[in-house]
């Protein structure tokens, strides 16, 4: 007989948005628009508010102007204003000191906190939903906006990878305080962590954390945005190809969530994701999928190995350039000349 289990709620709706800093804004803005193919919804105050042709809300990506590559913050939707409140007051009771923050661009108030690592995070419940302009309607009412097909075409934001120096607390974190389910984890002998994939769907990751094996904070490992199929992932990469940048892992099929992938770096630095697949997790009462450090190392799944620098380089860079750059790629041109 199946052993009763509490309901878990499930107060978080769905990833929302993230912020990109770039120190090359203007150029950043080039590759987000021209190579993947995301639209200007918004812009002011030195950032501009990007979306995908399928999302509902207005904006997945907001690119902000900084002296710095990394992540400005991740914000995640409540299922409702009454879910919103007993996740503020969570955060509260758990000493997690936060304040709000003003709307932008069509979304908030959001409540803004840090995660254990010092990922600046928001969580919100209003939003507006994205209408097409005028004269611009798609033929498929229950779509967003047109089909555009420009660059890679992604239609969304699909996860938001974060390193951390406690991957296990930063989890907890979320399955404690969020209700977020984790679908794998990579453990250690010594019950440490070196990854693990949650989500708040059944979409196999929306959040992922990764050990920083260089001891940094609140860094960012990638962004990752969604394509309709593997060979939109192999287009990409022509894409990419074509314009100079340079391609650091891919396109090939992760072990974890068995995504397909290519990742590139934009060119402020940070390291961005182009993906499809992966598994759906419609079980309610399923365990996470634990990994051994061994089992995880020994790659079970095809294709080549991540390089190294995917274990080591996050924005902002920490350590030697040799542990934490590329400095043997060429100087990418983006859309130019190499």
């Amino acid at each position: 007989m199946t052993e009763l289990m509490t309901e878990k709620w499930r107060d978080v709706a769905h990833i929302g948005h993230a912020e990109l800093l770039t120190p090359v804004p203007e150029e950043s803005l080039r590759y987000f628009t021209s190579l993947l193919g995301l639209t200007v919804a918004a812009e002011g105050g030195g950032s501009w508010y990007l979306r995908g042709y399928g999302d509902y809300e207005p904006y997945c990506l907001k690119l902000t102007a900084s002296d710095h590559a990394g992540l400005g913050h991740m914000a995640v939707r409540a299922w409702s204003p009454a879910a919103l409140e007993r996740r503020v007051g969570w955060l509260k009771s758990a000493g997690v000191s936060g304040s709000w923050v003003q709307p932008e661009a069509g979304k908030g108030p959001f409540f803004e906190f840090a995660d254990p690592d010092g990922h600046p995070m928001r969580i919100y419940y209003e939003t507006s939903k994205w209408s097409a302009p005028a004269g611009e309607p798609p033929a498929m009412k229950t779509n967003h906006q047109r089909y555009l097909g420009c660059g890679a075409n992604v239609r969304r934001l699909e996860h938001v990878n974060l390193m951390a120096r406690d991957v296990r607390a930063c989890r907890e974190f979320w399955d404690d305080g969020f209700g977020l389910r984790t679908f794998e984890i990579i453990r250690r002998p010594d019950g440490s962590e070196d990854g693990a994939w949650l989500s708040s769907t059944v979409q196999g990751h929306e959040v992922i954390y990764v050990r920083d094996y260089l001891g940094g904070a609140g860094r960012l490992h990638h962004l990752a945005f969604w394509v309709d199929s593997r060979e939109d992932v192999l287009r990409a990469a022509d894409l990419m190809n074509d314009a100079f940048v340079p391609i650091e892992a891919g396109p090939s099929r992760h072990i974890p969530i068995q995504g397909f992938y290519l990742y590139t770096r934009e060119p402020g630095g940070n390291r961005i994701e182009i993906c499809s697949g992966g598994y759906l997790g419609f079980d309610p009462d399923d365990n996470p999928v634990i990994w051994t450090s061994s089992e995880y190392a020994a790659k079970p799944g095809w294709g080549a190995r991540l390089p190294s620098t995917f274990r080591n380089y996050g924005t902002p860079p920490v350590g030697a350039p040799a542990e934490s750059d590329c400095s043997d790629w060429p100087a990418p041109a983006y859309l130019g000349q190499p």
